[in-house]
């Protein structure tokens, strides 16, 4: 039986990257023009909805695909390509269940949810029309969780793309179609929209899987039928036994990564509640603070998270990576792949911070029409380092199945967060500051427990000279955007200006970071658009 071909972790991670970027960049279409075609109020009965779907989401498939993809790896390393199918086929199960309990529970309890917790009737419909999308999210999370335990991520990134793809033009389409019944059923045609594009999404997997199967299993058929016509059990049968201890270990390992999730969906509600009333207290007027609110999570968050589109494909890729260096106990392995992975991370999301922070006020005033929102932005940016290491440490920490270690530390974090918010967000001389240093400490509280408690478990070493060149390449660069934006002018329009100042920078942070060693030319071999133009 022929082993199927797999990428290797800077590969897959390249690919990964770029199905984010180009589904970031795909998402504002529908940010853009769905509010010209239902309006604000429709726009907001759809996310009214939107935020209780994803935590039945967490619940049903939070933990599933990261344990999937972990079990998958360790079996492959082992060469047990059967055990691997075990795996996905009690996985499914699993989630099918999970899928078709919670859509009976959310059909049922759809009429009070809409009136008693999301305070509007008219989000009905469209949690209605959201329902089918649970098992539908469940079946795709953990096909997806399984390609990327055979470190083969092309599936992943092009069901991605493609349900973005479909889930735009079905959104506004359905929308369009819909908007004469009422504002309440135009924003349910956005949501069934969503639908249609999570059914192509997993349509796309189902694909992938089948042909795959076939292509690097071309006996399988021929084993199936001759087991029958001679009357032999085939492997899998009779092993219930077994199949309950994957069950066990597959729970084991979810669990506790699904009820980290739920920390943090929990701990964004919990925030934007105590937030508003925090500055009630302070005395700020509820539209000023709602607007100072919506200015933080919908327009200075977005933002500094836009580079987490790396730091997310590093970290779906490193746990297969990193899980089957562990089935092999390859210690040296496991320290390399770390390395890579934090290195990647802090040096692709330097030059960002430093753009975010020296020019914050044309970045706003491009994107939003105003700069009232670039000294949040320029107070937030330093730190955002901190958010970008974090992904990749987590992902650590759950590869190295200590999961359990990873929600403590968020759930400390969260509380942190929590208690400042509530302390300094009162205060009428913090005010929305208040929360941003919430925000900040949250953020570097728990990537440094994260950090320390990586250390601990695999004796990590850091590579301080690591963090001293990408601080002064970062120093370097500020200085120089600062001076090109400030002295040299080339165009009257600010755009041409921003992104010469911006190119100009990155081409400094470039030169630096090679003549220091941040990166090398292997480095950029491994890329491929630039192997060949090297």
């Amino acid at each position: 039986m022929r082993k199927p071909k797999r990428q290797s972790f800077i590969y897959g991670t390249l690919i990964l990257l770029t199905a984010g970027i180009v589904n970031r960049m795909l998402g504002f279409i529908p940010r853009i023009i769905l509010p010209r075609v239902i309006g604000a109020e429709g726009v907001g009965l759809y996310q009214l909805g939107y935020p209780f779907f994803l935590v039945l989401v967490t619940v049903i498939a939070g933990g599933i695909p990261l344990a999937v993809a972990k079990m998958v790896a360790e079996a492959e390393g082992r060469n047990q390509p059967e055990q691997s199918r075990r795996i996905l086929r009690t996985a499914l199960a699993l989630s099918v269940f999970l899928g078709i309990l919670f859509t009976g529970i959310a059909l049922a309890g759809a009429s009070w949810v809409s009136t008693s917790i999301l305070t509007d009737s008219r989000v009905y419909y469209t949690f209605i029309a959201m329902t089918p999308m649970l098992s539908i999210v469940a079946v795709s999370a953990v096909y997806r969780g399984y390609f990327q335990g055979l470190q083969n991520m092309i599936p992943s990134a092009l069901s991605s793309v493609v349900e973005t793809v479909t889930r735009i033009i079905f959104m506004l389409w359905f929308s369009w179609l819909l908007l004469p019944k009422g504002i309440s059923f135009a924003a349910a045609g956005a949501m069934l929209g969503v639908t249609v594009g999570e059914i192509t999404g997993m349509l796309v997997l189902l694909i992938k899987y089948h042909f795959g199967e076939k292509k690097d299993n071309p006996q399988l058929d021929q084993q199936k039928s001759a087991s029958v016509e001679t009357g032999e059990k085939r492997p899998e049968e009779g092993n219930a036994a077994h199949s309950g201890g994957l069950l066990r270990r597959l729970l084991g390992i979810s669990v506790p990564v699904t009820a980290g999730r739920l920390v943090g969906s929990f701990s964004y509600l919990l925030e934007s509640i105590i937030t508003a009333r925090s500055l009630a207290m302070a005395g700020i007027a509820t539209s000023l603070a709602t607007a100072q609110y919506g200015s933080l999570q919908g327009m200075v968050i977005p933002l500094l998270l836009l580079p987490g589109a790396l730091t997310s494909a590093l970290a779906v890729s490193l746990v297969p990576s990193l899980s089957e260096a562990s089935a092999r106990q390859d210690l040296k392995a496991i320290h390399k792949r770390i390395h890579q992975a934090l290195r990647l991370a802090m040096v692709t999301g330097a030059p960002f911070t430093v753009i975010m922070y020296v020019l914050a006020s044309p970045l706003c005033s491009l994107l939003y029409g105003s700069a009232d929102t670039a000294p949040m932005l320029r107070m937030m940016a330093p730190f955002a380092l901190f958010l970008y290491v974090q992904a990749p440490l987590q992902a650590v920490l759950q590869a190295m199945e200590r999961p359990g270690t990873a929600l403590f530390n968020t759930l400390v974090g969260a509380i942190v967060k929590i208690l400042l918010i509530l302390l300094l967000a009162s205060r009428p001389e913090y005010g929305i500051n208040g929360a941003l240093i919430a925000i900040i400490v949250n953020s570097i509280l728990v990537t440094l427990q994260h950090g320390f408690s990586v250390v601990r478990l695999i004796s990590l070493r850091v590579k301080l000279s690591d963090l001293l060149k990408t601080g002064a390449a970062m120093l370097i660069m500020g200085a120089g955007v600062k001076y090109v934006h400030t002295h040299i002018s080339i165009a009257e329009a600010q755009w041409v200006q921003f992104l010469f100042a911006s190119a100009l920078g990155m081409a400094f942070y470039l030169g630096i970071s090679l003549l220091t060693g941040l990166f090398t030319r292997r480095d950029l071999e491994k890329i491929p658009l630039i192997r060949r133009w090297l």
